[in-house]
């Protein structure tokens, strides 16, 4: 690559370090930032820039952090970046926010002079490592032209919601409803069958190839069957998001019981301390509640 672009990817989690990678391999010159220095020495090792970010000098930043709290101190805050960047940057906001949260960023964003993306993602570590996200976009036509490379660089599916801002963010709130909700039920499933005397790895056999399967049931059954609870998506990011969708359903007049019932299943998996574990262990409060012992049950 010619002229090689220089970008910022701020928030090396599964997901931001999977983005920072596959730049890495696009050819571009990419600055990792997180609050753990080992993810941005790992970067640079796998190819990242060594040097220190000179923000004036930069063609775009990711942000890729938990929430909106994050993503306002980031950009605006009392050592915000937006106003080091020079006119004419792009910034591509991947964190799970409400539409009125992008609004108000892009609106912002654009009183500095930059260009502003919202651009929530889907996929996962694996994908997101594999450069396979899913993204879902919206923004200016001229922001969209200045991120089209670097999303394709990042992504094998790129779906466009307009030039409006938020946009984005409220597709990506739908998902994450759906998502929650099947992961919950994925946990209430897999420990009722343990009622039923079914094992787990026979209740992944079989669901997997019947109506009742998911993507979540499919993708996060296996982390428990294994007893890993390692972070891919931990259990503290969901009453987030499903705080977010809540709050969205409830300014539209929208009920969402199904979503009410997932979140506090997860509410009450992080009041149990399992915050910080994947979000499959949710289903610990499914088995305590029921008075199982999940790891006496997956042999």
């Amino acid at each position: 690559m010619s002229n090689k672009k220089k970008i910022s990817v701020i928030g090396l989690g599964s997901m931001g370090y999977g983005i920072a990678q596959s730049l890495v391999r696009s050819g571009y010159i990419v600055y990792g930032q997180d609050i753990n220095p080992a993810q941005q020495q790992k970067l640079i090792e796998e190819g990242g820039a060594k040097e220190s970010i000179s923000f004036d000098l930069l063609d775009a930043v990711f942000i890729v952090v938990l929430n909106d709290k994050q993503t306002r101190d980031i950009l605006f805050g009392e050592d915000g970046i937006a106003k080091k960047l020079r006119k004419g940057a792009l910034i591509i906001v991947c964190t799970t926010v409400s539409p009125a949260f992008a609004k108000e960023m892009a609106i912002n964003s654009n009183s500095y002079g930059l260009f502003y993306l919202d651009a929530p993602i889907s996929g996962g570590s694996l994908k997101s490592s594999q450069g396979k996200l899913s993204y879902m976009i919206s923004g200016s036509n001229e922001a969209y032209k200045l991120a089209k490379p670097i999303l394709e660089a990042t992504s094998e599916t790129i779906f466009e919601f307009g030039e409006t801002p938020g946009a984005g963010s409220a597709m990506k709130a739908v998902n994450q409803m759906l998502a929650g909700v099947h992961i919950a039920a994925m946990a209430e499933a897999l420990t009722f069958g343990i009622t039923q005397g079914i094992e787990p790895k026979r209740f992944l056999e079989v669901i997997s190839k019947c109506a009742g399967s998911s993507w979540m049931l499919e993708n996060r059954a296996p982390h428990i069957i294994d007893d890993d609870y390692t972070p891919r998506s931990s259990v503290n990011i969901w009453p987030k998001d499903l705080g977010i969708v809540l709050d969205i359903a409830k300014n539209s007049n929208f009920s969402a019981p199904l979503t009410a019932a997932a979140l506090q299943q997860f509410v009450a998996a992080a009041g149990s301390g399992l915050g910080n574990e994947d979000d499959a262990a949710v289903a610990k409060v499914y088995a305590r509640n029921a008075g199982i012992d999940l790891s006496k049950n997956l042999n």
